[in-house]
């Protein structure tokens, strides 16, 4: 991996952890630095992806743009749904509703 491939890793997978925050802001409280991280992370298992299946020819090419993109949507979109949702849990106190007359 060339150090352009690597900072567009880095730069793609962030920047698409960052703004997928405000695609799923009304539905889910999932932490930006966590949506960052899954990105970049998913970016360079892209990158890995296309050196293992000789796709890449060491500059740059579409399919590792592609999967530096793709692989961080879908990577997000399964954080996301499995994160929990604010106040999802409910706490048992350990008391009773007051009964009625």
């Amino acid at each position: 991996m060339t150090i352009g491939g690597i900072v567009a890793a880095v730069v793609l997978g962030a920047a698409i952890g960052v703004l997928s925050r405000f695609v799923l802001a009304g539905r889910k409280r999932v932490p930006a630095w966590l949506l960052a991280t899954v990105g970049v992370v998913a970016a360079f298992a892209g990158t890995g992806l296309v050196h293992l299946s000789d796709l890449g020819d060491g500059g740059w090419n579409v399919w590792e743009a592609l999967f530096q993109s793709a692989l961080p949507v879908a990577a997000i979109l399964l954080v996301a749904a499995f994160w929990p949702e604010r106040g999802a849990a409910t706490r048992d106190t350990g008391r009773r509703p007051p009964e009625e007359p």
